[in-house]
């Protein structure tokens, strides 16, 4: 250990399947804009967690970019947190990979 205090990080995710809805933005959304000020943040699109159902690919693409624009417009910055898409990280999957 180097002596140096962990960091505090929270990392968390909205599946693109659906519309996102009040639920969404109560339950976790509007607690992650006040977050993002006091801690690391990493929010991901969950793409990878929504192909375990039959998805049109097209409305898919659609649904990943309408999360991400609706965690900016509920005021997620992106110059504080991190945003991305969980298929964009091969880690993912490579880990999901070893685990199974």
């Amino acid at each position: 250990m180097s002596g140096t205090m962990p960091t505090n990080r929270i990392f968390s995710g909205v599946q693109p399947t659906g519309n996102l809805h009040l639920g969404n933005y109560l339950g976790a959304i509007r607690n992650w804009v006040r977050l993002q000020h006091d801690y690391e943040t990493i929010f991901c699109v969950v793409d990878m967690h929504a192909i375990t159902i039959k998805q049109d690919p097209k409305e898919l693409k659609n649904s990943i970019r309408e999360v991400a624009a609706a965690y900016i417009a509920c005021g997620i910055d992106p110059e504080k947190s991190v945003i991305f898409n969980q298929s964009q990280n091969p880690a993912h999957a490579e880990l999901g990979w070893i685990f199974n």
